[in-house]
């Protein structure tokens, strides 16, 4: 509640319709009524801002999820409280680059050397699900020949590639890099044969009609209208790959944010693990997010 000095200003239309203004007559009669206990008060109720529920919310999610895990580990005795935690996060992230030796990196070396394979292993499946994906929405025997091969390898855990991998490049990093590649490869794939397919038969038409090249139907026509769909699998495949990469490091090991998570593990650190949890979640949350950015500013000319 806040003093708010009273003004009276209502403005009455006219409405054409029966429906219409009865429902203006129920919107005058709680303005009357609203502005009859003002005037008796001398204030009136206001609203909260827009922005407070947006931002209370998630700040009410947090505690209560910080809560819930405290008294978890009251009860249970064995996964750290959130104290423990922190006090072991500010000591890991006071010196996150540090390196003694190619087997004890801080955590951020650990990060950028994940990050790193899941670009080139996201990079090479944008090369080729992308145009594979405009081939197989555009040609309706390809999309028939492809589809069996996708819904039987789109299933797949990522972790059944990783053996082979590790058969073909004889190298853990390598074969880290190739599941990525496979597993960001159908998100890719699928959204942008789906937009090609969603392009009304009218458009493509015209483009015969006009006797349109292939790079001109493409340029004019697929790309603007399939945009949406291949930012969607774009948002998909970066998500995949994220995940993926931790379940494949704890494997292959090396440096890398899954390896220092079994590291610690076996280091029998479940502080560490938590730490490394929430890492994993807000990189991936930046990734995502970086990419929603992309998406709404991206505008095609």
């Amino acid at each position: 509640m806040s003093a708010v000095p009273l003004r009276r200003e209502i403005t009455r239309a006219s409405p054409a319709h029966p429906a219409a203004a009865m429902l203006t007559a129920r919107v005058d009669a709680a303005k009357a009524r609203e502005i009859a206990n003002a005037a008796a008060t001398g204030y009136r109720r206001t609203r909260a801002p827009a922005w407070l529920p947006v931002v209370l919310a998630p700040v009410v999610g947090l505690a209560l999820f910080v809560a819930l895990w405290a008294v978890v580990a009251k009860l249970g005795g064995r996964i750290p409280d959130p104290a423990v935690v922190f006090q072991a996060a500010a000591k890991i992230f006071a010196d996150p680059f540090y390196s003694k030796g190619p087997n004890d990196q801080g955590i951020g070396w650990n990060v950028l050397s994940s990050l790193r394979r899941v670009g080139i292993g996201f990079g090479m499946a944008a090369l080729v699900g992308i145009p594979l994906g405009f081939i197989i929405g555009r040609f309706r025997f390809v999309a028939g020949m492809a589809a069996p091969i996708i819904a039987l390898l789109k299933p797949v855990s990522p972790l059944a590639w990783l053996p082979i991998g590790l058969l073909l490049f004889k190298a853990a990093n390598p074969a880290a890099i190739y599941v990525i590649f496979i597993c960001s490869l159908w998100p890719m794939i699928v959204n942008t044969a789906v937009g090609v397919r969603q392009i009304p038969q009218d458009y493509l038409n015209v483009a015969r009609v006009l006797n349109l090249s292939e790079w001109k139907v493409f340029s004019k026509i697929l790309f603007p209208a399939v945009l949406p769909y291949m930012i969607t699998g774009v948002r998909l495949s970066i998500g995949v790959a994220w995940l993926v990469i931790v379940a494949a490091e704890m494997l292959t090991g090396g440096v890398g944010i899954g390896f220092w998570v079994w590291d610690e593990w076996n280091n029998l650190k479940v502080e560490h693990i938590i730490i490394a949890i929430f890492t994993i979640g807000i990189v991936g949350l930046l990734l995502e997010q970086a990419l929603v950015l992309l998406a709404r500013r991206f505008s095609y000319a």
